[in-house]
């Protein structure tokens, strides 16, 4: 796993994709219009209207940037069975000490979504689940403490 790519599915890819296309077309008209009605009301220093437009912009611009990033070094990955957890499996685990059972898959950064059960690669649980197999225990520290963890399943 190389620090620079981001690991993102077929559908992550295509959704920021039509993002990016509608943030440079569209998005970017807007916030040109509202720039040019804020310059026609005069008085930059005093020119709430213009501030504001200015930093919706810079965030604009800030998106874009980043999503380009993100898409050239895009690597699509799909989920796969697998004897080794990888970016796209869907591992279930037991925490130790606690017999109860959670599935999650590993996902790239942009992706992830614990309530959706879908956790980043570069998660301190996903970089420690990392490249593990069925029936294996692994442990990473959290602000909390030490955490363990036994793979039940990879899917």
């Amino acid at each position: 796993m190389h620090n620079n790519e981001e690991y993102l599915t077929k559908e992550k890819f295509k959704e920021l994709e039509k993002e990016l296309e509608y943030i440079k077309t569209t998005r970017r008209k807007e916030i040109a219009e509202a720039l040019e009605y804020a310059k026609s009301l005069g008085d930059f220093s005093e020119n709430q209207e213009y501030q504001e437009a200015r930093d919706n912009q810079a965030i604009l611009e800030d998106r874009i940037g980043r999503l380009e990033v993100i898409l050239k070094s895009a690597k699509i990955v799909s989920t796969q069975s697998t004897n080794l957890v990888s970016v796209g499996s869907i591992m279930t685990v037991e925490k130790r000490g606690d017999k109860s059972r959670k599935s999650y898959t590993m996902v790239g950064s942009e992706e992830a979504d614990a309530a959706k059960g879908k956790i980043s690669v570069r998660s301190p649980l996903g970089m420690a689940a990392m490249g593990k197999s069925k029936g294996e225990t692994f442990s990473f520290e959290t602000p909390n403490g030490m955490m363990s963890y036994k793979i039940i399943d990879i899917k």
